[in-house]
């Protein structure tokens, strides 16, 4: 009889509807778990918000006026708000939103103090991202002058912007380096290439303008890179380090380098 009674006391372990396969994954899917627990059986109202109250709870803008006469309707509807008689003949002039602001042509332009003339930077996007680069100046615009040079990395004078470049410590002296003043924003506008329109030549002519690099260009790589390369040849293992691109392997955290 003892043993009866106990075997009887002997109740199941409770155990989840959703058994974890791995730590925070369940075996079944949020909405095979719905089926399974019948939520659709039960009645559910989600929390009224401060929002979905207020105009629950609006002020009425109108109000029913008794009227009388025997003409007359009875009732009629007044607006507790009147709209004004008269309206100014100007409009009133409002201050605009950006009133007090600079636009960006006035903003200062600041630079990290981690990056200076001669820098060697790590470009993170663009088709150059990976490689290194040495930094010239800050144009107007806040944006960065680097170089390659183009003989070592095929990194022509281009502008990057310092979000996206990584500093090193490593950096050479540029001082004596003459950098042409017309190198400026301006100077890198891109050109608006033509398209072919269906008036011009034949029907099937689609052929698109396309970019080439001016000979004005060529000839400003060729004179910031011949004053660089000089400098690189004389620092041990710079031009090996300059051609090799960065890139993150496994195990490698991009929080415990040095760069």
């Amino acid at each position: 009889m003892a043993d009866e009674k106990k075997a009887k006391r002997v109740r199941k372990r409770h155990a989840s509807r959703n058994p974890m396969l791995v730590r925070g994954i369940g075996r079944y899917s949020r909405s095979a778990m719905y089926a399974r627990k019948a939520m659709y059986k039960r009645k559910y109202k989600a929390p009224e918000t401060k929002i979905e109250k207020k105009k629950r709870e609006k002020e009425p803008t109108t109000i029913t006026k008794p009227v009388g006469g025997d003409k007359n309707g009875g009732n009629r509807v007044v607006k507790l708000r009147k709209m004004p008689r008269y309206y100014p003949t100007e409009d009133v002039p409002r201050k605009l939103l950006s009133h007090g602001k600079k636009n960006f042509a006035l903003h200062k332009r600041k630079l990290r103090s981690s990056i200076t003339p001669g820098t060697v930077l790590i470009l993170l996007t663009g088709r150059h991202r990976g490689k290194r680069v040495v930094f010239l100046k800050q144009l107007g615009s806040g944006l960065l002058l680097v170089t390659g040079p183009l003989a070592i990395n095929r990194v022509p004078l281009r502008r990057a912007h310092q979000k996206f470049v990584i500093a090193t410590s490593t950096k050479i002296d540029i001082s004596g380096v003459k950098i042409p003043k017309h190198l400026s924003d301006l100077y890198f506008k891109k050109k608006r290439l033509r398209k072919p329109k269906h008036q011009e030549g034949e029907i099937f002519d689609t052929e698109k303008e396309k970019y080439e690099v001016t000979e004005r260009r060529k000839a400003d790589q060729k004179t910031v890179d011949a004053q660089i390369l000089p400098i690189v040849k004389k620092t041990p293992q710079l031009r090996g380090y300059l051609r090799s691109t960065f890139s993150l392997s496994n195990g490698v955290y991009p929080h415990k380098l040095v760069f």
